[in-house]
């Protein structure tokens, strides 16, 4: 079988939603094909803006990032995916130290479709966070699951968020440590992958666990419309790029 084809999958992801927006068809579809599927999310969206409606009194407060991981527990259920952890909290965290809260690093627009780092000073974002300790929170949950392949973004963290660019270079070093193959994700199929994925027949089951990012999102026919307006497709076409054989 190919390393692709329903493999014991460790994905990795900077904040809710990620998992959905960038991946969730193809979590649905390793699911229904019999593979283990694992989903790690290093932050809780604490820096994300809330869409306009009722959940808006929710911005800034306390209450946001529990709430997002409740949405997230939505999205994965819809999309079948029963194995999930924070980083740093248990089994996401290095043996012998205590939980810690990663934090959402936040962002600026650089321009209409990218992204780069916010003025945010917290010192515990998560994209200036030690590295090593990173890392090993990610090894930790890794040595609990058993995963036959990492999965992150790539290099540029498909836009350039800054904790999506440290969720790649942490699951990398965390394959280079361990040995155990990375793939990156491809978006753009003009792009270089080693498997493409065509899979329409995940695009409701994709809709219903996008729906539940309410705090951030809505679904509009067959786009997405983010909360600070961007208009995307649903994707349910995906590449996989092998950066690490193990």
């Amino acid at each position: 079988m190919s390393w692709y084809e329903a493999p014991n999958a460790l994905v990795a992801h900077a904040h809710p939603d990620d998992e959905t927006l960038a991946t969730g068809a193809l979590l649905a579809h390793w699911v229904q094909a019999g593979a283990s599927v694992h989903v790690l999310t290093a932050t809780r969206g604490e820096q994300g803006e809330v869409v306009d409606g009722p959940l808006t009194a929710l911005e800034g407060t306390d209450d946001l990032h529990r709430h997002r991981v409740g949405e997230l527990a939505g999205a994965l259920a819809e999309l079948g995916v029963t194995s999930s952890a924070i980083l740093g909290e248990p089994p996401a965290r290095a043996e012998g130290l205590s939980p810690r809260h990663y934090h959402d690093s936040g962002m600026r627009w650089v321009t209409a479709t990218v992204a780069g780092p916010s003025d945010n000073d917290d010192p515990l974002a998560f994209s200036t966070a030690d590295f090593s300790e990173a890392v090993d929170d990610l090894l930790a949950w890794a040595r609990t699951v058993r995963p036959s392949l990492l999965v992150s973004y790539d290099s540029h963290g498909g836009y350039g968020h800054p904790d999506h660019v440290r969720m790649h270079e942490v699951t990398l070093a965390a394959a280079e440590r361990s040995g155990i193959p990375m793939a990156e994700v491809v978006h753009d199929p003009t792009k270089p992958y080693d498997h493409w994925f065509d899979l329409d027949d995940q695009f409701d089951r994709l809709v219903r666990a996008l729906r539940h990012h309410a705090s951030q999102l809505t679904v509009t026919g067959h786009d997405v419309v983010h909360v600070g307006g961007q208009r995307d497709p649903i994707r349910t076409g995906v590449g996989l790029r092998l950066l690490t054989a193990g």
